[in-house]
């Protein structure tokens, strides 16, 4: 099966007719096809999304936009288990994952949809023979730059705050996972978004990603990936001078004091590491411990590790395989990495007797003790690799926590009510949860980080508000 580009509210294939082979990561097997975008693709995609903007698009209400968002909502949720079994196929995530995001985009639009008309103005009190108001306006044609890993959320987050705010889109979804995003599309379409207002063209990175970065059409971008490639695109915006959402990945830590509740901590540094094969910037990829229960807890988790299990994801494993080989090799080149610095793995889940041989599949590893300077301690594996260090009071824990590059999220593990907001407070990070971790999709809260996370914030109010600029109006009235 081909899968085209959507563009001014028609399937198109790639405008050189090319097309790119997709391989699904649980069994290495060829599944599908998608059209390999051009720049001329991207060229008449924004387009298209400038004449939708400047027509039946940029002519309707907010409240006629937000009613459009949420019948598109409701489509996607009746839609949740097709939606999902694609996800899983093209992805590899376990199929109770994939509803959970199938779900979670629904929850997006059904959000962005009713907010739609609640960007409210100011006035502003300036002299008495002139009215001053600041009003919100979207900023034009939008640009998203989709990973592989939550193609459904990252698409929800962005585009449905997006479209809400009133901008036309260009989606360029990840060649490793562009299947949901376009059957989404196609839902859109069904739900009576004009022609031109959703466009999605897929393709390589450093083609299609490239010119939708740096055309002269657009005027903002979201991206979500590795540091290295939000370089690129900020470099390729910034010639156009137009601004970009960046969120680029994470190394965050859980730090778990000796007064933490064991009980209730215990599931929750092992899912937050396991979540979608580790494959997920916010991953609780670190585990601070206390010393004086730093053994203790160690064992805790690795009896946890040993009964993981990596396989088919319509079985419903712990985890599914890494998205591709190139990722199975990396995660596995970490490891080996660990192991030539003199790492120890105390424990490791092991790979389904039944997982097709095909796939890229990877045992979640617990190390321990790992160095606060080493690779596996200050690098995104992107993988189930979870490292443990002591540390001996509340100042070290701090400094260990905000030690890395990034700063995207952290979690606090504590019973004493005065450390809690104090130790969550001198986090670097854009998240802090306090005795948990994550929010079950957590769409109203804002999520961006600091640092090599990256900068600008999505989801939540303050998402929809970044896909605004303001106009200030001056009338002289006496």
């Amino acid at each position: 099966m081909v899968f085209q580009n959507l563009i001014g509210g028609r399937e198109r294939p790639a405008s050189d007719g090319m097309t790119l082979d997709v391989f699904s990561p649980v069994d290495g097997s060829l599944f599908a096809r998608i059209a390999a975008g051009t720049p001329q693709d991207i060229d008449e995609a924004v387009a298209a999304a400038r004449t939708a903007l400047d027509g039946a698009w940029g002519r309707l209400t907010a409240t006629e936009r937000g009613r459009l968002l949420m019948k598109l909502a409701t489509l996607i949720e009746a839609r949740a288990d097709e939606l999902a079994l694609l996800e899983s196929r093209d992805n590899g995530k376990p199929l109770r994952q994939s509803r959970a995001d199938a779900i979670a985009l629904a929850r997006y639009f059904e959000f962005y949809g009713s907010a739609a008309d609640k960007l409210h103005g100011d006035v502003i009190p300036y002299l008495n023979t002139h009215f001053v108001g600041v009003e919100r306006v979207p900023h034009g044609v939008t640009g998203h730059i989709v990973p592989w890993n939550y193609p459904m959320q990252i698409f929800g987050r962005s585009v449905g705050a997006a479209l809400a705010a009133g901008n036309a889109t260009v989606v360029k979804p990840a060649e490793d996972a562009s299947l949901t995003i376009l059957r989404v599309s196609a839902l859109a379409r069904e739900a009576g978004l004009p022609d031109g207002a959703l466009n999605v063209v897929t393709g390589l990175g450093r083609t299609a990603g490239a010119a939708l970065a740096g055309h002269p059409g657009i005027d903002f971008l979201s991206f979500t990936g590795s540091p290295e490639t939000g370089t690129a695109v900020q470099i390729a915006a910034a010639k156009n001078h137009v601004g970009v959402t960046l969120e680029l990945g994470g190394k965050s830590a859980q730090l778990v004091f000796d007064d933490a509740d064991l009980e209730r901590a215990l599931p929750t540094l092992v899912s937050a590491i396991i979540q979608n094969g580790g494959q997920t910037c916010s991953a609780g990829s670190r585990l601070l411990i206390q010393r004086g229960i730093f053994q203790d807890v160690v064992d805790a988790v690795a009896e946890r590790f040993r009964t993981l299990r990596a396989g088919h994801p319509e079985r419903e494993p712990d985890l599914g395989p890494m998205i591709n080989q190139a990722q199975q090799r990396r995660v596995m080149g970490y490891l080996e990495r660990g192991r030539n610095e003199g790492l120890s793995i105390v424990a490791e889940g092991v790979v389904c007797l039944d997982a097709p041989p095909g796939g890229y599949y990877v045992a979640p590893a617990l190390l321990a003790p790992v160095p606060h300077d080493s690779i596996l301690s200050q690098e995104e594996v992107f993988g189930p690799v979870l490292v443990a260090t002591p540390f001996e009071d509340e100042a070290e824990a701090i400094r260990l926590a905000n030690g890395t590059p990034y700063g995207l999220a952290a979690g606090v593990w504590t019973r004493d009510a005065m450390r809690a907001p104090r130790v969550a407070r001198a986090m670097r990070a854009g998240q802090v949860f306090v005795n948990c971790y994550g929010a079950g999709g957590g769409i109203e809260l804002p999520f961006g980080g600091f640092g090599r996370s990256g900068h600008g914030r999505e989801k939540g109010f303050e998402g929809l508000i970044e896909f605004t600029t303001t106009r200030t109006l001056v009338v002289a009235h006496g």
